[in-house]
């Protein structure tokens, strides 16, 4: 499956959120017997999501609530919340 596009090198097909649908099926799957728990680093997560690190999505208390619910939000380092001491007056 893929496209040679090199030596030795072959391309998969890639999809992005515009190219997937989820439709409900003639199978139902019982919550309770899904895992979605994931590991990264050695530290594990309760909630399959990554927030972006982006001024305009993650901010420091945004990132508390995210780890709270079992996510993991990125903060962007050079981004507002460490070049400004109040970074909420200049996002207002």
């Amino acid at each position: 499956m893929g496209e040679w596009i090199g030596r030795g090198r072959k391309a998969r097909r890639a999809y992005g959120l515009d190219e997937i649908a989820l439709v409900p099926g003639n199978i139902t799957i019982n919550p309770d017997e899904v895992d979605t728990h994931w590991e990264i680093g050695g530290k594990k997560y309760r909630a399959p999501i990554i927030a972006s690190a982006m001024d305009g999505v993650v901010d420091v208390p945004f990132a508390v609530k995210m780890s709270k619910l079992g996510g993991l939000a990125a903060l962007n380092l050079e981004g507002i919340q460490t070049r400004y001491d109040n970074p909420a007056e200049v996002l207002t």
